[in-house]
């Protein structure tokens, strides 16, 4: 809770809202302001929620409506160039035409089948015009009585040959000056023979009515565009120039990936748009409706400006407020920051009248009586203090201090080893440790008791302090196990130190303790880096060492050699 409260006056410090007034006007807009606006977005978004729902809805509506009844046209052209093709009139006529008759029967019918073309195109408006041709890929007859070869396109010969009906792609014919979509569908005999194909050029014209039907006015323009981005045609007025305007190709790409979802873009006459497609699967084709994305959120707009003004009408009401409010606590609140002052600068001799009751004149009573308390514990602190500090240091020597030895401990061993071994990574440096152990120490404190085992214990620290450099560190590891630190020492000059300090043990020259126990030792020695790279390996390497000292028969020194625990052995 401390650190929050220090790290929350650090903040309003920063933001210069020190002052209890500016706290009081930043409150109360803070709790305005926040419940106002998450009203206000929670509206908002619902309301754009619901209303991209009704755009998205209208849209889809638009364009299923409008993509059916295409798809119902152009099965209704397909259907009607089928009963076209059937027809007994150019079945029979074609037969007579091409057929074992007369050369003047040929000239009758070939009359009869522009007449019977030329009527069909006069009853049904979606025809520019049908013509026949051949199974050779030559025009025999047409509605507009105009036969010329360059009006077949080349794909229709080829479809004749193979004798599969067709949807030809749609085009602009310069002769009929219209766009138009060829039907083909074969002609047979009554043996089913074929005899030539009928194609029907239909006016695409009728597409944009189909369209102005389902979008009659200027609020939603429904257009058809090809997977290569081409508007075709449009509900609304298009450019003179035919199949020269076009969506941005990313725009195609996605309105035909996310078909039925409503997604904005730049429409194909510079506008911002929302809109949707539907995919026209027969003909390869997509309907898309749009609707102009401002006029679209028109609502939103209104609404949210509407929200703002009243948010900010608010704020402006309720900050007047707590100005004034904070007025009343302030200037109270100002002497007692001086005489808070005074006595930080040292001046306990203050005293604040008390002019006011309720809440600040307790303050100000309270504020006096801590003045005469601390003159009166100013002194008693300087002394407590002090005794602090002093258990503070006795209280860091236990918790690091080996209470039976007086060495470290090994917790702060393994602090003072990481210590080390980060040192020397930084500066590249070595150092080496030693792992002393007490041989047969068990067998010791069975034959003398654990009172004598303690005192050899004791007397071992202390000569293992004493023997080393004053840069050195010593400490019991656990047991009778000591681990020694030795900073800018290979494993060669720490080798030679544990055998001095083994020998000087082995002949009694270290006082009164070999002379009164008779102990001798086994030490592993690994150095840093050649053993390891971190305290626990480098104490693994020493203590494996020790280990094989005390196997290779006791009272040795063992070098550890890498870090496969390769070892050598002195003594």
């Amino acid at each position: 809770m401390a650190s929050l409260e220090r790290r929350t006056t650090r903040i309003l410090k920063l933001a210069r809202l020190s002052r209890i007034r500016s706290k009081i006007i930043v409150f109360a807009l803070l709790a305005t302001l926040i419940p106002s606006f998450f009203m206000g977005w929670l509206s908002y978004r619902n309301n754009r929620r619901v209303l991209q729902e009704k755009i998205t809805q209208e849209l889809v509506n638009l364009t299923a409506h409008a993509s059916q009844a295409l798809d119902y046209w152009c099965k209704d052209r397909e259907y009607e160039v089928r009963v076209f093709a059937s027809s007994y009139e150019v079945s029979e006529n074609l037969a007579y035409i091409y057929g074992p008759v007369s050369l003047n029967n040929a000239d009758e019918s070939l009359e009869r089948l522009e007449a019977y073309l030329a009527s069909v195109e006069e009853k049904f408006a979606d025809y520019a015009e049908l013509m026949v041709i051949d199974l050779h890929g030559r025009v025999v007859a047409s509605s507009k009585r105009q036969i010329a070869r360059e009006r077949v396109p080349q794909q229709w010969i080829e479809h004749v040959e193979a004798g599969d009906p067709i949807v030809g792609d749609l085009y602009w014919d310069g002769t009929l000056s219209a766009a138009v979509i060829p039907i083909a569908q074969p002609v047979r005999d009554v043996q089913n023979a074929r005899l030539g194909v009928l194609v029907a050029k239909v006016d695409f014209g009728s597409v944009g009515e189909i369209l102005r039907d389902y979008a009659p006015g200027s609020e939603n323009e429904l257009y058809v565009i090809t997977k290569e981005a081409l508007v075709l045609t449009s509900s609304q007025q298009m450019s003179a120039a035919f199949m020269t305007s076009t969506l941005a190709p990313m725009t195609a790409k996605e309105l035909f990936a996310n078909s039925r979802v409503t997604l904005a873009f730049e429409s194909f006459r510079g506008r911002e748009v929302v809109g949707t497609l539907e995919p026209i699967e027969r003909l390869g084709w997509g309907v898309v409706a749009h609707k102009d994305r401002e006029e679209a959120y028109a609502q939103i707009a209104e609404l949210r400006n509407t929200t703002l003004s009243v948010i900010s009408a608010i704020l402006i009401i309720i900050g007047a407020a707590a100005y004034l409010l904070g007025l009343t606590i302030v200037n109270p609140l100002d002497r007692l920051t001086a005489g808070a002052a005074k006595i930080a600068s040292g001046d306990l001799q203050v005293r604040l009248p008390v002019f006011f009751a309720g809440e600040l004149g307790t303050m100000t009573e309270a504020f006096n009586n801590m003045a005469k308390r601390l003159r009166l514990t100013l002194g008693e602190l300087d002394t407590t203090n002090k005794e602090l500090r002093e258990k503070n240091k006795e209280l860091h020597n236990l918790a690091i201090t080996d209470g039976l030895t007086g060495l470290n401990n090994r917790r702060h061993m393994m602090e003072t080893l990481a210590q080390e071994v980060a040192r020397a990574v930084r500066y590249d440096k070595r150092f080496s440790i030693l792992m002393v152990d007490i041989d047969q120490f068990k067998n010791y404190n069975d034959l003398h008791g654990h009172l004598a085992g303690d005192v050899v214990l004791k007397d071992l620290g202390a000569f293992l302090k004493e023997s080393l450099r004053t840069e050195d560190y010593a400490a019991r590891y656990g047991g009778e196990e000591f681990l020694l630190l030795l900073p800018e020492t290979g494993p060669e000059g720490a080798g030679q130190l544990a055998e001095r300090l083994r020998k000087r043990l082995e002949e009694k020259k270290i006082g009164a303790i070999n002379m009164l126990h008779g102990i001798t030792v086994c030490v592993g020695v690994a150095a840093f880096p050649e053993n390891g790279d971190d305290p626990d390996e480098l104490i693994n390497q020493a203590d494996r060492a020790m280990y094989k000292a005390k196997l290779a028969g006791r009272n040795r020194v063992m070098i550890a050699r890498g870090r496969k625990t390769q070892q050598k052995a002195t003594g």
